[in-house]
């Protein structure tokens, strides 16, 4: 018997994420972690812009507390200037993953999502009402069953292995050392000093006479063991790479990885889903795949909400896979690239300056910018010519509704809702039995985009139209005009139809 809707496995980003956006949605969810508590470590330093929206369009990003935004200004270490585009492509910079977790945990709280530490899955078995989950527990051994899991534990997903779904990937090439110490005063280096040989070595400043070291080295080996790693070892690499010493340093973590890259081949199979790490594992890189895998929770979690409470369209869930799995091969493709510019010897100095000279011209610069912040995210949902269409909306474009009050669509998506904005309150007709699933907005609009004359439409510069249909997630369903289908073919496409009980007879 089910005993919950959905387990999410994994108290990561992704997986608290995950676990608001179905709790939103109406779900019963519970979070699995197989660590006692959380680990205070903090790999990835903030995230990118559209990462930052997914947040901010549940009202989240206030949670963080103090921290900046800054340009993600550089691909593989050849920089670019942002302030050419049109839209503001700058990221979450300097925030630990830990404060990030700290205030998605204290969301759950909020929502009564109950996070289970110290539960570590260790089999599952598919029936066909659901999935009954194995875990080894702090009272011992235990099953749960849930109507579907979902695995964001990470590269080394178990939740992956015992559903069977393979990953192929690329085998690591070389290793890095990562520590946060105390106890120093050291040079900054934030995005990398590149040193004969192959190696480069990053320190950034994290405040309070806290540092973040990390050590490419061609010298270590590919595949470290994290766990046999001592701060010797890292002080050792430092002091030969740059003659600097940090043994008196005070370590607060320390971390060992390799280079190996992984897709996995679905996203969902049956009644198990991944998302995150456990979905496309990558290099660490300038917090690509954490911003990645929050925008996997965005996506995947109105979705699986929709099909467990019973409304969404046939199909709806493996959009997922049909959305974000293409996304994973991108990703895997561009930290390649970004890190055989970034770590390549001086044989690579060429290619360097070459990218560099084609980043200086702005549309060269935009289709990157895009890359980096997640905004070049473009889905197939629909035929038309508006520009919006299958983008996410700017969720800064402000509405005044009737009362005059004044509001910003971000605003608008704090629900996890569907979103109709429009001028014209006769079309909203074709909506208006599917207000539990979609909220609908008449309003006039406040801010006007001012296109650059002749020059090709960003979303932030892209007319905004009489009416616009926003998936929750954020993304363009349909407008009008712009769109090929009607109104009522978007709805059903993505929020299904009132089927209305048939009485006997009829």
């Amino acid at each position: 018997m089910k005993t919950t809707d959905v387990i999410v496995v994994g108290a990561g980003p992704v997986g608290l994420m995950l676990a608001g956006e179905l709790r939103l949605g109406g779900v019963d969810v519970v979070v699995y972690d197989k660590l006692p508590a959380p680990s205070g470590e903090s790999r990835a330093l903030g995230f990118n812009r559209r990462a930052a929206e997914s947040l901010g369009q549940r009202g989240l990003l206030p949670r963080l507390g103090e921290f900046r935004w800054g340009p993600m200004g550089h691909f593989g270490g050849v920089r670019f200037d942002l302030g050419m585009l049109d839209e503001d492509h700058s990221g979450v910079l300097g925030l630990s993953q830990a404060r990030t977790e700290e205030a998605l945990g204290g969301w759950l709280a909020e929502l009564g999502v109950p996070v289970r530490r110290g539960h570590e899955v260790t089999g599952l078995r598919e029936t066909p009402e659901g999935v009954v989950v194995s875990f080894a527990g702090p009272d011992g051994p235990g099953e749960e069953t849930a109507a579907y899991l979902v695995g964001c534990d990470g590269a080394g997903s178990t939740v992956r292995a015992l559903a069977g779904i393979p990953a192929p990937g690329w085998e690591a090439t070389r290793g890095m050392y990562t520590a946060e110490i105390t106890g120093v005063a050291l040079r900054p280096r934030p995005i990398g000093e590149r040193l004969p040989g192959g190696s480069m070595v990053v320190c950034t400043p994290l405040g309070e006479g806290r540092f973040r070291v990390v050590i490419h080295d061609l010298a270590l080996p590919a595949r470290p063991d994290p766990g046999a790693l001592t701060f010797a070892q890292v002080a050792d690499a430092w002091r030969r790479l740059t003659g600097e010493s940090i043994d008196h340093a005070e370590p607060q973590w320390l971390w060992a990885c390799g280079n190996s890259a992984a897709l996995a081949e679905e996203y969902r199979r049956g009644r198990v889903l991944l998302a995150g790490d456990a979905a496309h594992e990558i290099p660490p890189l300038a917090a690509w795949g954490l911003s990645a895998g929050l925008q996997d929770a965005a996506n995947l979690g109105w979705k699986l909400a929709a099909t467990v409470k019973g409304w969404a369209p046939e199909g709806l869930l493996d959009t997922y896979h049909a959305e974000r799995h293409p996304i994973g091969r991108e990703l895997i493709r561009n930290a390649q690239a970004a890190s055989k510019i970034y770590l390549g010897e001086a044989a690579m100095d060429p290619v360097r300056e070459v990218v560099g000279e084609l980043l200086a011209h702005k549309d060269a610069a935009e289709q990157v910018a895009g890359i980096v912040s997640g905004l070049g995210i473009r889905y197939d949902l629909g035929k038309g010519d508006h520009p919006l269409l299958g983008r996410r909306m700017p969720p800064d474009r402000e509405l005044t509704l009737h009362d005059g009050t004044r509001t910003r669509v971000a605003d608008l998506l704090h629900t996890a809702h569907g979103l109709l904005i429009t001028t014209d309150h006769t079309l909203t007709r074709p909506a208006e039995d599917l207000t539990d699933r979609i909220d609908i907005v008449t309003a006039t609009w406040t801010t006007h985009p001012d296109p650059t004359p002749h020059a090709e439409p960003t979303p932030d510069t892209a007319p905004t139209p009489d009416a616009v249909l926003i998936r929750p997630d954020g993304y363009v369903a349909w407008t009008s005009p712009g769109t090929t289908d009607d109104l009522t073919q978007a709805l059903d496409r993505w929020f299904g139809t009132i089927r209305v009980p048939q009485t006997a007879g009829r």
